[in-house]
């Protein structure tokens, strides 16, 4: 079915272009409430706010309690990282054809950043800690929604929204959630920014954050040297083998972030833990890598103990049919709005990555234009607020029409014929 703008759709779209303003200002406002992944204060307040602001939405929003995730401490020690409660929205699970939105209310920036509030820079971009990553894109995707619900044709397309607090370490708490949408729904729509160049991410490689943590001997440095067992030593040498890793197979990174323990200088230290992240193409290349990290960890270290923690939490999410199918589409309706998509691959990973693993096609760049994410010069271009918000609502209301044939898009997934 061609795709053509209708007057209904009109409507939609121009209610949207005059509400720039307020989605722009609603963003702004939520940059001020610092949601550092691990300040959970300000999670919980970010939390509080988000759930008055899905209020618009035609179904009460419900709270989905995350159990703790694992933390290994800078003392070698494992503990406990509690989490706030996701934020899910459930609207028309009966209807024809369902979408999940998703979208994380947590930022990289820890509550002593210096990094708080949104200003505009001289050449006009909004400059502040999440406008981009992604308080902006939560603002667009509720902004879309709300305008989206006055389309004749919105009951065709039921619905379900997943706020979470988790998704800059991972989204370890909130991932078995983002599965069991990802389950029941026929395509997904996140709302990540866009590349710095306005692009829609492709295919992703995987990711997965680890910890190793290598227990040693403590001893006086200088009466007693000799019967201590270095635990810093043999972290650098774990992390040097790990940095080897680099080059073997196409595609695998392993970035050696930092190395905690140690203690004082005149003490040989008895703990030290290598921290690091690995990105890769595929399953293969992931199945390499562990048993990579499990002959390192086994390897017979005299007078250390070396214990492994941390999994892949990203799979790796290729271009396959069906993502082509969904960003063709979402081409030809950015095409109607004079807006060129274009795409390209990212290094990067974010919810989309689980929503695939779970079977579920989608487009998670549907956020903001903006760049320099997790940095203290993270921006977005404010005519980007509407300009997204209009390309969303517009994919919703195609695929409430069937001109975007979500069903087959999902069918894609899986040419065996699973149906859902």
């Amino acid at each position: 079915m061609s795709m053509r703008l209708k007057d209904q759709d009109r409507v939609v779209l121009d209610r949207l272009a005059g509400e720039g303003a307020s989605v722009i200002d609603r963003a702004v406002a939520w940059c001020a409430i610092n949601s550092g992944s691990r300040h959970l204060a300000g999670l919980e307040r970010q939390r509080l706010v988000l759930l008055d602001a899905v209020s618009v939405l035609p179904a009460a929003p419900t709270e989905m309690p995350l159990i703790a995730s694992e933390e290994v401490g800078a003392d070698g020690r494992v503990g406990e990282q509690s989490h706030p409660s996701a934020i899910a929205v459930v609207v028309r699970p009966e209807a024809p054809l369902q979408v999940v939105l998703t979208g994380h209310y947590d930022t990289v920036y820890p509550e002593t950043s210096a990094f708080q509030v949104v200003t505009t820079r001289p050449d006009g971009a909004l400059h502040g800690p999440g406008i981009a990553d992604m308080k902006g894109g939560i603002s667009v995707m509720l902004a879309a929604l709300e305008a989206f619900e006055r389309h004749p044709d919105a009951a065709n397309v039921g619905y379900r929204v997943l706020l979470s607090p988790d998704e800059e370490i991972g989204s370890i708490a909130s991932g078995p959630i983002l599965a069991e949408f990802a389950r029941l729904g026929h395509v997904g729509l996140t709302y990540e920014p866009a590349l710095a160049d306005g692009a829609l991410a492709s295919s992703r490689k995987g990711s997965g954050n680890f910890h190793i943590v290598v227990r040693g001997q403590a001893a006086h440095a200088g009466r007693d040297f000799a019967a201590g067992r270095n635990a810093v030593i043999g972290a650098a040498r774990v992390a040097e083998a790990l940095h080897g890793l680099n080059g073997q197979r196409d595609g695998v990174t392993v970035n050696v972030a930092r190395i905690d323990g140690g203690a004082p200088l005149n003490t040989v230290p008895d703990v030290a833990i290598a921290r690091f992240n690995v990105r890769f193409l595929d399953a293969e290349s992931a199945a390499w890598f562990e048993a990579q990290v499990a002959r390192i960890v086994a390897e017979p270290r005299e007078g250390l103990q070396v214990h492994l923690h941390g999994l892949i939490t990203r799979p790796a999410k290729p271009f396959n049919a069906a993502q082509q199918r969904l960003f063709g589409a979402v081409k030809a309706a950015g095409a109607l709005l004079g807006q060129e998509i274009a795409w390209k691959p990212s290094g990067g990973v974010c919810e989309g990555n689980n929503l695939f693993a779970s079977g579920l096609p989608n487009v998670d760049t549907l956020g903001v234009r903006g760049g320099d994410i997790h940095s203290d010069a993270e921006h977005a271009w404010p005519e980007s607020f509407v300009e997204r918000a209009q390309l969303s609502a517009l994919i919703l209301m195609k695929l409430a029409s069937g001109e975007i044939d979500g069903r087959s898009i999902r069918a894609a997934m899986n040419p065996q014929g699973e149906t859902i």
